[in-house]
């Protein structure tokens, strides 16, 4: 594997656990973004690979944007996915604390420092001041960026000038020759445009993202910066303030950004598949979307004929990972793709397992109580051997399960499913309840016998009356039966569903459409 090699960063909390220790870094403005797992889920990917530790830190200075729970759904997200930290907010660590907002005094003395190396000065000017500046700059189709008219001054010969405000904020003094390329571990080497003055500490006293990620890469030990490449112009910065400090920078990893069709940027403002909480709504399994973003931006692997492997474990997708094998160009977040992994998935858990997970999504849509009974639960885990095969989410099931739980009598009967029903529906049921009611269920004391009520003795019985005895073709012999036991055009196995309703239930079921016919 190429660039596995890490480049050990000092910290001055001293030797720390692991080889090489990465991290994601969200900020509670909202929902999570499903660019927060997507990221997580590479970090994550290497940080096992190598024996590392895999950080969680909080990134929380802009406080006008906070949204309250935003932080928990984080938490909830992500362990939701599986992607679970070994240091964080929430369960401490050596380097804690792993909120930003709760680390103000641990970037005073950085800021200190730079200002007395000259590296940083206070900037006076007001809001209106800068916007009119900025205003001034694009009528003239000039770079926009600070003017430098606090440069050198004291805050008595600034005060004299017009656009003062009381309360500065601190810039870096960037120079005009700076260095503005570095090493990337999947695009190589890589410069970005010339910086402006970067403010590094706001009026308000919370250091900004450029001041406190390097401060918190540092101090935290990370050997590795993994993010989108919307980051790439700001890097710069960053290897500047680490040179300054005299600190040695992490290697750096910029992650193509997720992008719809149309390649544009996904965005939460037009995008509901952006805000991660949608996944889990819209009933994907999380080990589906972890295997839908690790194929992301990263090849699959190749079986022995040559064939791609698509669908994988995390723990799979770790072993094989390789930085080199990240392509850099943005892959588009497709969701047929992820709807066709979510249906293999879902084939491949052990019943028990898809029927626990299918009980929350049916609660809330009412199908079953809060406190199902034990009849109840057994009954969904036949019916769920049912569907198992035709669910893309699990929120298709409700639909599907429904009708095993409704009043025999008083089955809904979907407008399509009655629309469909011929002429001779009515002979049809009728035909049909005399050969089941024939039909001994397993109280009748024949147990054992193919002639009990089982999906095989019902199938042909009522093939023998409605298809031999009435001429009709199946398609329409067995319709009007779907449409008295589910209500639905489309429901699971009819035959297999009268084994698991039994003799009585599916007798009324049919007998109640029969009179209304």
């Amino acid at each position: 594997m190429s660039e596995q090699t890490p480049t050990t960063s000092a910290s001055p909390t001293g030797d720390l656990p692991g080889p090489v220790r990465l991290r994601v870094a969200p900020s509670p403005t909202g929902d999570p973004h499903v660019g927060t797992a997507y990221m997580a889920l590479f970090n994550l990917a290497f940080a096992r690979q190598q024996g590392g530790r895999f950080l969680l830190r909080v990134e929380d200075t802009d406080r006008a944007r906070l949204v309250e729970g935003s932080e928990q759904q984080v938490f909830d997200t992500l362990r939701w996915l599986g992607l679970t930290w070994d240091e964080g907010p929430d369960i401490g660590g050596p380097c804690a604390p792993y909120r930003q907002s709760e680390r103000l005094t641990t970037y005073a003395p950085y800021v200190e420092r730079l200002l007395a190396e000259g590296h940083a000065y206070r900037c006076w000017c007001s809001t209106e001041r800068l916007a009119a500046m900025r205003e001034e700059q694009q009528r003239l189709k000039q770079p926009t960026g600070y003017d430098r008219l606090c440069v050198g001054k004291t805050e008595e010969e600034r005060r004299a000038l017009p656009g003062f405000s009381e309360t500065p904020v601190v810039r870096m003094l960037v120079p005009d020759d700076v260095e503005t390329g570095f090493d990337d571990l999947i695009r190589g080497r890589m410069s970005a445009p010339r910086p402006d003055d970067q403010v590094i500490l706001k009026a308000d006293g919370f250091p900004t993202y450029h001041l406190a990620v390097v401060v918190d890469d540092h101090e935290m030990g990370i050997t590795h910066v993994v993010r989108g490449e919307e980051w790439v112009s700001s890097t710069p910065k960053h290897v500047l303030l680490y040179r300054w400090l005299g600190l040695e920078p992490p290697r750096f990893a910029h992650m193509p950004l997720l992008r719809n069709e149309n390649k544009s940027k996904i965005s939460k403002r037009k995008n509901p598949e952006a805000r991660l909480t949608w996944f889990e709504e819209e009933g994907y399994l999380p080990e589906a979307l972890v295997n839908f973003l690790g194929l992301l931006a990263y090849p699959p692997a190749q079986d022995a004929e040559g064939h791609d492997v698509e669908v994988f474990t995390f723990e799979e997708f770790s072993q094989r990972f390789d930085w080199a094998d990240v392509n850099p160009v943005g892959p588009i977040f497709d969701l047929k793709k992820l709807d066709w992994l979510n249906g293999v998935h879902i084939r491949e858990l052990a019943l028990a397992d898809l029927t626990s997970r299918l009980l929350p999504y049916l609660q809330r849509a009412e199908v079953l109580g809060p406190n199902p009974s034990l009849g109840e639960l057994a009954r969904l885990e036949q019916v769920v051997a049912l569907i198992q095969t035709r669910m893309a989410h699990l929120t298709e099931a409700a639909d599907l399960v429904a009708p095993f739980y409704a009043a025999d009598d008083a089955v809904e009967v979907a407008d399509d499913a009655r629309a469909q029903l011929k002429d001779d529906a009515a002979a049809t049921l009728d035909a049909a309840l005399a050969a089941l009611g024939d039909l001994p269920d397993e109280h009748d004391g024949v147990l054992g016998s193919e002639a009990t009520w089982r999906a095989e003795a019902i199938e042909a019985a009522l093939r023998t009356a409605l298809v031999e005895g009435l001429g009709l073709k199946p398609k329409f012999a067995f319709g009007p039966l779907r449409t008295a036991v589910s209500g639905r055009r489309v429901s699971p196995p009819l035959f297999e569903s009268m084994e698991i309703l039994g003799k009585g239930a599916t007798l009324t079921r049919l007998a109640t459409l029969r009179a209304t016919l």
